[in-house]
């Protein structure tokens, strides 16, 4: 028992903490030998093309289309297309009010990976860059991702996605915003030291010409795409620069449904991507990958439950203060959580039982989109979540 414990609680640690502490050495360590790669400003711009698909999004679509066309970058180098595949309400009618854009739509609706499938034919930019229908991009978002195409090592560039957070914010809120301030640091460093591992549907490019159809039951379509390319040895770049920004989950049930849905998407592209786990193709890269992905997405949120319950058999049977404490500490936090739940339920705000809640909320939809899989019961297509 004590040695699960150990290796459970050094895997959980690893996987939430110590993977960052490693990457700050390890980039610290880099930076001794390597000075980070400087970018022309008088380059000339690549033609480019925003591709976006749209479902049932008539109450921001003509926002996000003002957003897009206002962004800085020449008109005669930018190519926008909408897919508005299986849409119902007004969406593709006032999308066709702007003559600046090419709309595609087909009333049936097969998902999101085969709304972009459909769209490549016309894509005519030779860096393509995918966005959401809800989120906003900054002004400078498209010329702070292709200054990366510099480096002919670099076939995808992921942006940053950021979270609008309320100072009377919610559980959901302030989780979410906490988690991807953090996971944006570990994509820094992960890009410092090699590769990020995957990008975020709200904001990233690739090539075109490495663009690789994946399957069309995909989940995570944007990790996949991403990552299928950084299996042919190109570099997934990371810039805070260009960032997308949205609202948060209008509430934790929302939120939930999100994660287990990205969680589903998680281990399905783990069973996929065989050659970013194989260590002799390229051990840097995989290192990163299982490190920051696949702990996360497998064995790590069951490993708490492990933990949990050794600790408490060993707590119980010896009398050793080391292991009461931790077991007390798992107590409090995990009664934090229910209490942050509680208080959630009933519309009551306190921020000190949000990260522990969001904690335990997170790990719980990995648990419930692994089964979920499983069961063949996560479709393909993408579910809109209702946003504050």
């Amino acid at each position: 028992m004590i040695i699960v414990f150990w290796v459970s609680l050094f895997i959980i640690l690893y996987t939430f903490v110590g993977y960052g502490f490693v990457l700050f050495l390890l980039i610290k360590i880099k930076r001794l030998f390597y000075t980070s790669p400087s970018f022309n400003s008088d380059v000339e711009l690549p033609n480019v093309t925003i591709l976006i698909a749209a479902y049932n999004e008539e109450d921001i679509v003509e926002a996000k289309v003002e957003n897009t066309l206002n962004l800085d970058y020449p008109d005669q180098k930018r190519q926008i297309i909408f897919v508005t595949d299986g849409s119902t309400d007004s969406t593709t009618e006032k999308l066709n009010s702007f003559k600046d854009i090419l709309v595609l739509h087909e009333t049936s609706r097969a998902g999101k990976m085969a709304a972009i499938k459909r769209a490549m034919p016309f894509v005519d930019g030779e860096i393509l860059i995918f966005t959401d229908a809800n989120t906003f991009l900054n002004n400078e978002a498209i010329k702070e991702l292709v200054k990366h195409y510099q480096n002919d090592k670099v076939g995808a560039v992921a942006g940053e996605k950021r979270i609008f957070v309320e100072q009377t914010a919610d559980a959901s809120s302030a989780g979410e915003g906490f988690y991807w301030k953090y996971e944006s640091l570990l994509k820094k460093w992960d890009y410092e030291l090699y590769s990020n591992v995957g990008a975020a549907g709200e904001l990233f490019s690739i090539r075109t010409k490495l663009y690789q159809n994946v399957e069309s039951d995909t989940i995570i379509d944007d990790h996949m795409i991403a990552m299928r390319i950084a299996e042919k040895g190109r570099i997934i770049a990371y810039e805070p620069k260009a960032y997308a920004m949205e609202t948060a989950s209008a509430d934790t049930a929302e939120e939930l449904k999100r994660k287990i849905r990205i969680a589903a998407g998680g281990i399905q592209s783990i069973f996929r991507l065989k050659k970013a786990a194989n260590p002799f193709n390229n051990p840097v890269f995989t290192f990163q990958y299982i490190s920051h992905r696949v702990l996360r997405w497998t064995i790590t949120p069951f490993l708490l439950i492990v933990l949990f319950v050794v600790n408490g058999l060993i707590a119980y049977h010896y009398d050793f203060a080391f292991y009461k404490t931790v077991f007390i500490l798992q107590v409090l936090f995990y009664t934090l959580s229910v209490l942050g739940y509680f208080f959630e339920s009933r519309n009551i705000r306190i921020k000190a039982l949000f990260v522990p809640y969001y904690f335990c909320l997170m790990n719980y939809a990995v648990v419930a989109g692994i089964i979920r899989y499983f069961k063949k019961s996560q479709s393909a297509a993408w579910e809109k979540s209702k946003r504050k």
